[in-house]
């Protein structure tokens, strides 16, 4: 393993490289945690679970079922926020810390400068423009088959498919910038005294450095969740956990 110092500034983070052999290491890592403690994972998936029925049922209801695949392929980008907590008791079963609910949960706000708020603003208004996009090819699309936003009957015609393709590509470049950002950055927000722009730039980095690697992660992380969706969400209940205490372990692999 090598280590590159990518600023000129001593106190800026370095980034190892990396090999799947650390993924295989922190998925081990994050099964461990999350059998040491399966509580708060199960807490924090339940949350991200009853988010995801609410969506499934609330726009069932509003007679626009179809809008549920944009919004399902955009769900994933919040899954890291979702794993803050779990962040946290990665880290304190690390250090032989206690576990309690109070710091777990107070971790949710970071260190309480507002620099984790940043990047959670940041990312809501990547979905935002995401739905955006969605929209749009939804209606380039629709207005090529005739069938209406409530039917899901477009997502079976051929211009259907080719929507989902078209929209599948655009939203897998945005899923993975926004992964770029967040992946290393979330978990240095809640461990080292840095801003947010200097977590991104190391984030960014790790994953630059590593590209072959982090595409790895991204797509077990990706392909998971989406299988873990399927049935109801609940094999979120175990993914989400899992994920995010690995998550964790690859941070500290990949961030000296």
């Amino acid at each position: 393993m090598t280590t590159t110092e990518f600023s000129n500034t001593s106190h800026r983070p370095q980034v190892h490289q990396l090999s799947t052999d650390d993924l295989r290491a922190a998925l081990a890592a994050g099964w461990a945690d999350f059998r040491r403690a399966p509580a708060y994972g199960l807490f924090f998936a339940l949350v991200y679970v009853a988010g995801g029925l609410a969506l499934w049922f609330g726009l069932g209801a509003m007679g626009q079922p179809v809008w549920f695949v944009p919004i399902a392929a955009g769900f994933p980008l919040f899954a890291p926020f979702a794993a803050i907590g779990l962040y946290e008791v990665s880290r304190r079963l690390e250090q032989g810390a206690p576990l309690s609910w109070s710091p777990i949960l107070g971790a949710l706000r970071g260190r309480g400068d507002g620099q984790l708020a940043l990047v959670a603003v940041g990312v809501l208004l990547a979905f935002g423009f995401w739905i955006v996009l969605a929209r749009s090819i939804f209606a380039i699309f629709m207005a090529r088959s005739g069938i209406g936003f409530d039917s899901l009957g477009l997502l079976l015609s051929a211009d259907g498919v080719s929507m989902l393709m078209l929209g599948g590509a655009v939203g897998a470049a945005l899923a993975f910038a926004l992964f770029a950002v967040t992946v290393m950055s979330l978990p240095m927000l809640l461990d080292r005294e840095v801003d947010f722009v200097t977590a991104i730039i190391t984030s960014v980095e790790a994953v630059r450095q590593n590209l072959h690697v982090m595409l790895v992660w991204a797509a077990v992380i990706a392909g998971l969740i989406f299988a873990a969706m399927i049935p109801a969400f609940l094999g979120l209940f175990v993914v989400l956990p899992v994920l995010g205490h690995a998550t964790w372990h690859l941070y500290r692999r990949a961030v000296a």
